[in-house]
């Protein structure tokens, strides 16, 4: 039977799965360095190990009021189109399999995020999984804006 592995994570009260072959890691916050003129929902970039990332704040990215960290907060650094890019979510809550028989195509809109960032809704006994499509969760611009990131006057100390 065809599954698929999900990272599942929390925003607000809604539950998320990423698929497990895009998750590079998981880490606690970290420091972020603001950069100047980006949109608000881009935090800044972090530096991992020597490699410069940019974190974005998914609770702002899908219009959902932003909140401070707590000690459930995480950044998901997840493999989009090639490069690296940090996602802000309250809570990394565990990893499961759900078969893709559990699995439902998009609505056209749900929580009020767009059907593009959806790849579908998943169906485990009584909860939903909202399931992203990352490479979609950054339009075009924005992922050319993220790589044109002023990474030159990041120190690489961690």
């Amino acid at each position: 039977m065809e599954e698929r592995q999900l990272v599942v994570f929390r925003l607000h009260n809604e539950e998320f799965g990423v698929e497990i072959t895009d998750v590079r890691e998981i880490v606690k916050p970290r420091h972020i360095t603001r950069l100047p003129h980006v949109e608000d929902y881009i935090e800044g970039v972090t530096n991992l190990r020597g490699e410069v990332i940019p974190v974005i704040c998914l609770r702002k990215r899908f219009g959902i009021e932003a909140q401070e960290n707590t000690q459930d907060t995480r950044i998901i650094i997840l493999e989009v189109n090639d490069s690296m890019v940090g996602f802000v979510v309250d809570a990394v809550t565990e990893t499961l399999r759900l078969p893709e028989s559990a699995i439902e195509p998009p609505p056209s809109s749900i929580a009020g995020l767009r059907a593009d960032y959806l790849a579908g809704v998943g169906q485990l006994e009584d909860r939903l999984l909202i399931l992203l499509e990352v490479d979609k969760i950054l339009t075009s611009e924005e992922k050319i804006q993220l790589q044109s990131l002023p990474t030159d006057d990041l120190s690489v100390a961690e």
